[in-house]
């Protein structure tokens, strides 16, 4: 008992040191890109392109002022809202089809026209359909994230080893116990991944289609900015965009991801 408590503390350490090194790794790259931006920015010039201080100096002026909170909050709840539909509807029905042969041949072609339709048709249709408001950039952040993880969900469940579940059954586990310990595990190793991925489409389609259908949001004030040729405030917004959505797939994606995978480095230790 006092080996597998040490052998659990050592994984946990270790762990614990994985994580914070792929931290560093991230700061490290961060610092490369602002490192380039600021270079670039030298070269080009304000009006082109501003230096990470000027931006940020930009943005601590927008927060200070109330501008900037408002806008991030509608921007989060538009994209979030239609990121979560795809994710429990793409995952429902991605593992059903992955049961399923049948339903899983007759999804295909429909995916493919999914993935083939580039954002701004489906931003078109969605302002015929529900005009300048709310529902055009939820639509169209749903639509386009909903293949990813209809796929990811569909490809975990065909990809479930035949061996295992004839383990499961050997050894008699009860349902709870194979949908827990057996299926949802590696269904999950697939999902994170596609809805990682889903996530990062859905900050890009919202403000695309803010910029063209709302009159509030970051991607409004972009189009703001824009037209008072302010390279600046734009640049801030931008910043403002990639921080919250750094901020929540770091601070709520990620240690989920690493809790809910933690079963196979216990496997791993086990054996």
């Amino acid at each position: 008992m006092t080996r597998n408590l040490r052998q659990q503390a050592s994984d946990a350490l270790t762990a614990s040191g994985h994580y914070l090194w792929s931290g560093w790794g991230s700061l490290a790259s961060l610092g490369i890109f602002l490192a380039i931006w600021e270079l670039t920015a030298q070269q080009l010039g304000p009006l082109i392109l501003p230096t990470p201080i000027e931006a940020l100096t930009t943005l601590r002026g927008l927060f200070e002022s109330g501008a900037a909170w408002p806008e991030i909050a509608i921007t989060a709840r538009r994209a979030l809202a239609g990121f979560g539909l795809s994710v429990v509807i793409g995952s429902l029905l991605g593992l059903a089809a992955g049961v399923s042969m049948t339903a899983s041949m007759m999804a295909r072609p429909i995916i493919t026209v999914l993935v083939g339709m580039p954002p701004i048709a489906w931003l078109i249709l969605a302002l015929l359909w529900f005009g300048a408001g709310d529902g055009t950039p939820i639509f169209t952040v749903f639509i386009a994230c909903f293949p990813i993880i209809f796929v990811g969900a569909m490809q975990g469940t065909r990809t479930l080893d035949g061996q295992l579940k004839e383990v499961a059954r050997m050894f008699g586990l009860s349902t709870w116990m194979k949908l827990t310990d057996v299926y949802l595990p590696h269904v999950v190793s697939y999902l994170f991944p596609a809805w990682i991925s889903a996530l990062g489409m859905s900050w890009k389609i919202v403000v695309m289609a803010e910029l063209l259908s709302t009159e509030d949001g970051i991607g409004a004030a972009l189009a703001v900015s824009r037209s008072h040729l302010d390279t600046a405030a734009s640049m801030a917004w931008i910043v403002a965009l990639v921080g919250t959505l750094l901020a929540i797939e770091y601070l709520l994606l990620e240690p989920l991801k690493r809790r809910v995978e933690s079963w196979r480095e216990f496997a791993s230790s086990s054996n």
